[in-house]
């Protein structure tokens, strides 16, 4: 469904002196992989390893120094935006801050059922009864802003836009790295559902291995701009073969400890992480709902 062929990202940076000439960013460094139809694919490495650009790359927000990706057989790295509009129908993104990726003029049934308006869909209104059902948001959550949300909530809005026109694949790009503790294992568990009830392929960008290791069965390790590692999450995780991966496989019990001291399978099923907050996972948890 998805490929990426030497795929390369330069970026020049402002002169810090007019005697010197400007210097130049690599911020990728020909990246390669494939993702087929069904496959739940991981990408994980630490800030500034290039996993947003390449995000940026393959949903078509953004065009490569060098390489192609090709979307369903179609090459989408040279094509001007007018012509991308099959692509933003069958791949979406979920973005790692929802409050800066939802409008805050317009109401959360304007935000849902605008990608639907492009698509002419018949009944509008009843695909948003649906949407926010599917993400565990009740039907007056339709007329409200998203200031007037929490930050799990907002990211279940868009978690919702993103599925309002039905696409075929799913990027999540650190869809839990800006929520509370308590509410990242509902949020987590909640894309995971989805992604089996709407039969999406899912690309999941963390910094946090323990996660992408139960959400995905294939896994990508970035550093520098680079693919370092790509293989089976299991064999990735039981049997890091670079440097790079060894030391993120050792860093996770840091990273559980970090997490009030549950289990990347906590995180997944959304529910000892919930109590050792101090919250019930079955209610609210401050003003965020969870998923029925």
């Amino acid at each position: 469904m998805l490929t990426v062929r030497g795929l390369r990202r330069s970026f020049t940076r402002p002169r810090a002196s007019p005697l010197r000439s400007a210097p130049r960013v690599h911020a990728l460094r020909g990246v390669s992989f494939e993702v087929t139809t069904g496959q739940r694919f991981g990408l994980v490495g630490e800030s500034g390893s290039g996993k947003s650009t390449l995000v940026r790359l393959v949903s078509g927000l953004d065009r490569p120094t060098s390489g192609t990706v090709h979307f369903a057989g179609r090459e989408i790295s040279r094509l001007p935006d007018r012509r991308l509009r099959f692509l933003r129908e069958r791949l979406q993104v979920v973005f790692q801050d929802p409050t800066g990726s939802l409008d805050p003029r317009m109401r959360v049934r304007d935000i849902i059922t605008e990608p639907l308006v492009a698509q002419r869909h018949r009944d509008p209104a009843g695909r948003l009864v649906e949407l926010l059902a599917d993400v565990g948001l009740p039907p007056e959550a339709a007329d409200r802003f998203p200031h007037q949300f929490s930050g799990g909530q907002r990211q279940r809005i868009s978690i919702a836009r993103a599925l309002a026109p039905r696409p075929a694949m799913l990027v999540a790009d650190e869809p839990v790295s800006a929520l509370d503790v308590s509410v990242r294992a509902q949020i987590l568990n909640l894309l995971s559902d989805l992604v089996q009830r709407y039969e999406l392929t899912l690309v999941f960008v963390s910094h946090d291995l323990a996660v992408v290791r139960h959400l995905c069965d294939t896994t990508a390790v970035m550093h520098d701009g680079a693919i370092v590692e790509l293989g089976p999450t299991r064999r990735v995780y039981d049997e890091p073969r670079h440097p790079y991966t060894r030391d993120l496989v050792a860093a996770v019990p840091t990273l559980r400890r970090a997490l009030a001291g549950a289990t990347a399978s906590d995180l997944v099923r959304g529910s000892s992480l919930a109590e050792e907050a101090g919250a019930d996972p079955t209610t609210a948890t401050g003003a965020e709902r969870t998923q029925p």
